[in-house]
């Protein structure tokens, strides 16, 4: 059985010299940080876009015939109460 240590630690000296080459101080999030950024933007979009849609929909005055309605009811429950 080979020796595993060994392929460790030379893969582990291949990543410790990349690792030096990064300047500590330029370090970006490059293209995946760019990727679920756009993807987090889009969702919020698209999330706007459905509450404006829905938000159109919902009625915010009661009709007449509601309101009559409503009263009826109330003087029923009160009329059983007594």
């Amino acid at each position: 059985m080979p020796d595993m240590s060994a392929s460790a630690s030379l893969a582990m000296t291949h990543f410790v010299t990349l690792a030096k080459e990064v300047d500590e101080d330029k370090v970006t999030p490059g293209v995946l940080g760019f990727i679920v950024f756009a993807a987090m933007a889009l969702a919020v979009w698209a999330l706007m876009k459905s509450m404006n849609r829905h938000m159109g929909k919902v009625k915010f005055k009661e009709s007449a015939e509601a309101d009559a309605g409503s009263a009826e009811s109330a003087a029923d429950s009160e009329a059983r109460r007594s």
